[in-house]
Order: structure tokens, then sequence, then C-alpha cells
């Protein structure tokens, strides 16, 4: 405690207050603007559902608000910066401090103490509670909001382990069944089984997979022998799971860091084409938190002036970058799931075009 009390200062307080306090009542605002738009464009369907407002607000909004915090996290980081530091410096407050023997780097250290803070709650968010937050949005609006789009997949191929491949001509996400399975197990190259069922559903209480009119080769060489079990069922236990076939295009929000992992680790054997996205939501979510430093220099650099006209040209500069970094972003993920370039790159390439802007900046902002 004391180690605080002698580094961080009443001006340090000061500057912490004015960003964190800033940070959380605009970060509230837009919240709240972003949930009212969208009960509005949803009313409809959870009307039509015949929701309750309770079910409503545990069932969707309690995942899509930390959600909607965390999407907007960047953002509004910057413009608090932008906002509270070009009031500083139109009140002559920067100045002073500058002039009183405060070096640049000095006057930094409590905006940075301040994004750290953002930084580790956008961490520990990324990695322990949007995982399950997600779950529940997800859930919820690929049951209620999404109820009439595609939710089955087609012509599945898949290869489960080194020796094991399967085939679906179809999988429906909402039922958990696919047709027309099969499954060939092999010996190097020669195949010694082949399963064939019509049908394959999911049981969530047994954590097992029934075939339904099936049948069964084994081929020993020369030697095989047929298992029939027309009109019959068999549960059996295969390494694969109904998310490993969603037609759903959120479903990798859902997963846990272990979740992630353990696909990614089972995404090196299968080859399924679903390796990019993996990468980058693993490596998203622990580098876009990175945001939050980055952001701050430049929101600093920018603000740090006093210029004619108050506020409103460094925040409408603000505004236009911090849009764009969101853009970026989207554009460097459409890059990495589509064009091919690694996800680490794709992840990190917004962070460090704008950490080279912002050094830029600061270069040129008034010591």
């Amino acid at each position: 405690m004391n180690f605080i009390k002698d580094r961080i200062k009443i001006l340090d307080w000061y500057i912490i207050s004015k960003y964190l306090g800033t940070f959380l009542y605009t970060l509230t605002l837009f919240v709240v603007i972003i949930v009212i738009f969208d009960l509005s464009e949803k009313l409809d369907d959870f009307l039509s559902s015949n929701l309750s407002f309770w079910q409503v607000i545990s069932l969707y909004y309690a995942g899509s608000i930390p959600y909607y915090v965390n999407m907007l996290s960047p953002l509004i980081n910057f413009i608090a910066v932008i906002f509270f530091t070009a009031k500083m410096a139109d009140q002559t407050e920067i100045v002073p401090i500058l002039s009183g023997g405060v070096s640049f780097n000095r006057f930094l250290m409590p905006y940075f103490v301040s994004a750290f803070i953002i930084f580790a709650f956008n961490l520990a968010s990324n990695l322990y509670i949007l995982p399950y937050t997600n779950q529940l949005k997800n859930s919820f609006e690929n049951t209620y909001v999404k109820k009439n789009d595609p939710s089955s997949k087609s012509n599945i191929h898949m290869k489960l382990d080194n020796n094991t491949y399967i085939f679906m001509d179809n999988f429906d996400s909402k039922s958990k069944t696919g047709t027309r399975f099969s499954l060939d197990n092999f010996k190097g190259d020669v195949l010694t089984k082949k399963l064939i069922a019509d049908e394959i559903k999911w049981d969530s209480l047994k954590r097992s997979w029934k075939l339904t009119n099936y049948s069964i080769r084994y081929i020993n060489g020369l030697k095989e022998t047929f298992v029939s079990g027309a009109s019959l069922t068999k549960d059996t236990v295969l390494d694969m799971r109904p998310d490993d076939f969603s037609a759903y295009d959120n479903i990798f929000e859902n997963l846990t860091n272990k979740e992630l992992s353990e696909k990614i680790r089972k995404e090196k054997i299968r080859g399924s084409g679903i390796w990019n996205d993996l990468l980058f939501e693993q490596y998203k979510r622990y580098l876009h938190p990175l945001s939050a430093f980055v952001l701050t220099l430049i929101g600093v650099a920018l603000s740090s002036r006093k210029v004619r006209g108050g506020v409103g040209l460094p925040l409408g500069i603000g505004i236009i970058l911090s849009f764009g970094y969101i853009v970026f972003n989207q554009f460097a993920k459409m890059f990495s799931l589509k064009g091919g370039v690694p996800p680490l790159l794709a992840v990190l390439m917004p962070t460090i075009c704008f950490g080279l802007l912002g050094y830029y900046l600061l270069r040129k902002a008034p010591k």
C-alpha cells in the first residue's frame, strides 16, 4: 500500500478518476442506447415466442450486455481519453503540469495505469466471463431470433483420428440429428470396418450417439463379417460432438479456453477447415485487450494540445480513428478467415499499425 502511495500522487489520482469515471459513464450510456435499439428490433421475435420479461432479461440480456461491453470497450476507451484530456487542455490544466517540471512521459503514467485496469478487466472478461455469457446470448438467438435461419449442414466429411473417417449427408443443429451416416476404420491404407446408419442422434443424457437402422462390415483380408441392425438402435461413443457440425457462425464464442484448446488440438488431425477460425478466436481473447494501451497513447497525443474550438476537433478525430480501428479489426478478421493471412498476424495487425501511429503522434505532441 505504501508502495502505491509513494508513486501515485494527487495529480495521478485526479487523472485516473477522470479517465475511469468518464469511461464508465460513457460506456453505460452507450450500452443503454444499444439495448434500447436492440429491444425495439427484436421485440416482435420476443412476443411471437411468448417470452416473459424475466426470460428476456435472464436468458438474453444477461449474456448480451457483457458482449456489448466488450465490443464497445476500445471505442469508449478512446473517446473517454480524448474527451477529458481535451477538456483539461482547453481549461489550460496541462500546460502548468508540464511547465512545473513534470515530463510528458511521467504525465502519461496515470493514463497507462488506467489503461492497465481496463486491459486487465477485458482480458479477464475474455477468458473467464464471455465464454459463459455468450452461451446464453447465442443459444437464445439461435432458438428465438434466428429460428427461421438454416440450422443444418450438408455433405460433412471429417477425420476423427488417424484411422477413422466419417461422413454425414446432413446434420441439423437444432435436433442434433444426422442422416445417412457412415464411418470407415482403416489400418494403414486397408479398410477394416465400415459402419452405415440411416440416422445418428446425440443423446445429451448419456453423452453418446444413437444409431438407427445400422449395419456394420468387419473386413479381415478376404474374410468379411456382416452385422445387421435393421430397425434397431445402437448407442456408441465417438470422438465428436454436435458443436463440431453446427451451422451457426457464433459457436466458437461459446467455447471455454480449455474447450477451445482441445478443439484446436483435434482440428490438427481432422482438417475440417476451421483451423484459422479457432486460432483467430484464441489469439483475439489474449491480444485484443492490448488496444487499451494503444488507443490511450493515441488519445493523449491527439488531445493534449490546446486548439481553437475546444474539444470538438479532437473528439471528432478520435471518433473517426476509433471507428477506423474497429473497421480495421473486421477487415483483418476477414483476411485471416478468407484470405489466408496468418491468424496471429491478423489479430496483431490493427494494434501494430495504430501503435505506430500513436508513437508518431507522441513524438509530435507538445512536451
